[in-house]
């Protein structure tokens, strides 16, 4: 697939997640002010949350893709990753608010009444179902476009399903039942998981500016495949570091010495490929140095032909 043709699709991901997102967040805040339900305000700042994070996502395709310039010459990816971070902190303060609304509620000296019990299931009911539409959508693009943004917001719409469906829950078991209670208990269960997808995006966002690296996966595959590469008689120095949905790699080759320079460039170009084929969200950049002599006999010594 084409680069203009994965951008298109991705944009269409994101598109449709902002789109999805503004509805939710104008069905849910209706539904509020009709049933009074914190279940129901949960899982609308849940959505209120999911519109800047697909906003977000939208915005980090769109300007991961400009390339880099005199003023950032490793790109633009990090962005992502302070977009994450402010993303992280207002998840906290919604979900703070929540938790201190349901307790006061479940310590107060009446139960809580809700209303319109009805009409507030019905939205979250489609909420939940163009919630299923798009995580479909999102998946079938990550798969094709190999987009870690686009998968990684379709993971968080696939945990909204739960608070969406709790909203439900807590809704029937009031308008059937009168258990106005349920729907704080509801409510409190929505901002724990908001608070621990916080905690897990604001780490992942601050590693990523604080270069961490990579994952342990990536790093061991990348050493593989330098291990074993035709002419690279041995590798050293493996760094990388996270920005944004970007690795960046670099790595020093050890190759023969006595070889021309052009030979030794196509070895370690035709490694680079391999690299970016095998993890396509890396950017590597290989230093090529000298072997000593007893590394370059040592590995001719193991070819099946030596």
């Amino acid at each position: 697939m084409s680069t203009a043709a994965s951008m298109k699709l991705n944009i269409s991901a994101g598109l449709a997640s902002v789109s999805i997102a503004a509805v939710m967040v104008g069905l849910k805040l209706w539904a509020y002010g009709t049933t009074g339900s914190l279940s129901v305000a949960a899982s609308l700042a849940d959505s209120a949350m999911d519109l800047m994070v697909s906003l977000g996502a939208m915005a980090a395709l769109i300007y991961a893709a400009k390339p880099a310039d005199e003023d950032h010459a490793f790109g633009h990816s990090s962005a992502e990753d302070l977009a994450a971070l402010g993303q992280a902190f207002f998840v906290l303060i919604s979900a703070g608010v929540i938790t201190w609304a349901s307790v006061a509620r479940l310590l107060g000296p009446t139960e809580a009444h809700l209303a319109g019990e009805g009409e507030g299931m019905l939205v979250m009911g489609v909420s939940v179902a163009l919630t299923v539409a798009l995580v479909w959508w999102q998946g079938r693009v990550a798969r094709r476009t190999g987009s870690r943004v686009v998968a990684a917001d379709r993971l968080h719409y696939m945990g909204d399903l739960l608070p969406n469906m709790g909203a439900i829950i807590s809704l029937w078991a009031s308008k059937s039942f009168g258990l106005g209670s349920i729907d704080s208990v509801v409510a409190l269960t929505a901002a724990a998981i908001m608070v621990v997808g916080a905690v897990r995006i604001g780490k992942g966002a601050f590693d990523a500016l604080m270069d961490r690296t990579a994952d342990a996966d990536i790093v061991a595959g990348i050493a593989a495949l330098a291990d074993k590469w035709p002419g690279v008689h041995g590798h050293h120095d493996l760094k990388t570091r996270m920005a944004g949905s970007k690795v960046f790699v670099n790595l020093h080759i050890e190759l023969d010495g006595a070889q021309s320079l052009h030979d030794a460039h196509a070895i370690g170009a035709a490694l680079r490929r391999a690299i970016l084929e095998a993890y396509p969200q890396t950017d590597v950049i290989i230093h090529k140095d000298v072997a000593r002599a007893e590394q370059v006999a040592k590995r001719a010594s193991q070819r099946p032909d030596g």
